[in-house]
């Protein structure tokens, strides 16, 4: 067959007969292949190393601690990824079961949402989601704890991603599979995780290199996989680390001009050439001015001001465009990342919003089915074999788990103009009640039982029910003598 090849496409070189008609040899190259003197530097550094080998245990240590130090010493860098957790995580995840047994459904929902903030499950998330925008992974080991209040001892010990590595001179001798700190099968997935005993950091103990070897069914491994193949996290900050190094460096310089001009009020120069005629001073000699008083100067000088020749009046544009290319890697938009809106409006707002919210809903969903799915799937495991604890009905084999996670809505920045455009979709059937309470993070059972409590204690008071319903919007009549109106403009 290879040679059948050949001789199509090459032709008998030993007959050395002509191409076949109909299979012309097509000569062409794309001009990013190209190397030249011009793009030489552009490319050195590119390479053809897989995502395991990329990501080694030494080139993800200096990026954790390069990313570590900036979140530590960088306002913008602590601001993005604290807004970048609050945003994702929020208050936490609220669990809704989609059984048609309302009452076991909301008796489950009590008791996880009582366990969830026994365990600070909400602060534990924030914390993995800034250690992944840092570190570019975060590890939680499901463990027992016995000092839990409740029946149900399941707990999160977080864990760093230093801790999890294997020694060097301790990497398996086998022909099992692995990666640093994880062991493979021959399917791809991983089976056990190895943690260090003591982080690798630590100053106050005596570092050993003892590690656990635990299955990969007590272990949740949040990352974002870039690559197929890979195995291991690098911090989401990675493209934007000399960036805020520029933005440091830059700064300093500011103001180290600005305050260079500001410590001398004057100097006093001549315009004489060497050895010419001007009184003799003594170079460098600091002379004490008084306010209000006028200075004589020594025959043939003048007196001027130092000007600080670095360009202060383009720095806030500098920063500007910075920190706009230092969160676009992280899916956020600029107002955001600075926490300053005064070059927005409302239009220009809300389209930005569009793709940072998006991005949101996919972390959401990632750490719903990542995370939260195996959790709730270990806590029902385990509440099962408590006596008494569950309901009879979701004791059975049978009994249906089917749930969502809700998560706190984002609020509108116009609230009079959503509530109309939420009337019109509800009007038009082009959106369910579901769907609006869902946006904002509420289950929608919940909320319409709550409201027939109302109106049904507000007929036990005495008050007119027709007050609780929301008046119809209406616009206002524009007398004939008056000029419509013009709509506002976004």
């Amino acid at each position: 067959m290879l040679a059948r090849l050949k001789n199509i496409f090459f032709g008998d070189a030993s007959a050395k007969r002509p191409l076949p008609v109909g299979y012309p040899v097509i000569r062409a190259r794309y001009d990013a292949s190209l190397t030249s003197d011009h793009n030489r530097k552009h490319w050195v550094y590119a390479d053809g190393l897989s995502a395991n080998a990329a990501n080694s245990p030494g080139i993800r240590r200096i990026l954790r601690n390069r990313s570590r130090y900036e979140v530590a010493n960088n306002s913008y860098a602590r601001g993005i990824v604290l807004t970048l957790a609050n945003d994702c995580i929020g208050t936490g995840p609220r669990l809704q079961l989609l059984s048609m047994n309302y009452e076991a459904n909301n008796w489950v929902h009590h008791e996880f949402a009582r366990w969830a903030k026994a365990i600070r499950l909400p602060e534990k998330l924030r914390t993995m989601r800034m250690a992944k925008a840092e570190d570019g992974e975060a590890f939680a080991i499901l463990i027992n704890n016995p000092e839990l209040e409740g029946p149900v001892k399941l707990d999160l010990k977080l864990v760093e991603a230093d801790q999890v590595t294997t020694p060097l001179f301790q990497f398996p001798k086998s022909q099992i599979p692995f990666v640093d700190g994880l062991v493979l099968d021959g399917f791809g997935n991983t089976i056990v995780y190895h943690v260090l005993k003591q982080h690798p950091g630590d100053t106050n103990v005596r570092y050993t290199l003892e590690y656990d070897s635990i299955p990969a069914k007590s272990v949740l491994h949040y990352f974002r996989t870039d690559r197929p193949g890979q195995y291991r996290g690098i911090p989401e900050l990675t493209p934007a680390l000399s960036l805020f190094a520029m933005l440091r460096d830059y700064t300093l310089a500011t103001l180290d001009a600005a305050k260079a001009a500001a410590y001398f009020a004057g100097i006093l120069y001549t315009d004489a050439p060497a050895n010419g005629e001007a009184d003799s001073v003594e170079p460098m000699d600091a002379i004490q001015l008084e306010r209000n008083t006028l200075l004589t100067m020594p025959g043939g000088w003048k007196m001027g001001q130092v000007h600080a020749e670095q360009p202060a009046n383009t720095y806030g544009e500098f920063k500007k465009e910075i920190l706009n290319e230092i969160a676009r890697c992280m899916n956020m938009p600029f107002n955001i990342a600075a926490g300053n809106s005064s070059s927005y409006n409302y239009a220009s707002g809300r389209m930005d919003h569009q793709v940072y919210f998006k991005s949101i809903r996919v972390e959401q969903a990632q750490i719903g089915a990542g995370i939260l799915d195996r959790l709730f799937t270990t806590w029902v495991n385990e509440a099962v074999l408590i006596d008494g604890f569950l309901p009879q009905s979701l004791r059975a084999k049978s009994a249906d788990w089917s749930h969502q996670w809700f998560w706190d809505g984002q609020e509108h920045v116009d609230p009079a103009k959503e509530a109309l455009a939420q009337a019109t979709r509800l009007q038009n059937f082009t959106t369910t009640l579901t769907e609006e309470y869902a946006k904002r993070g509420i289950d929608v059972n919940t909320a319409l039982r709550q409201r027939a409590h109302e109106l049904e204690l507000m007929r036990e008071l005495g008050l007119a029910p027709e007050l609780a319903q929301p008046n119809a919007v209406t616009v206002p009549a524009v007398p004939e003598d008056e000029d419509m109106p013009l709509p506002e403009d976004d």
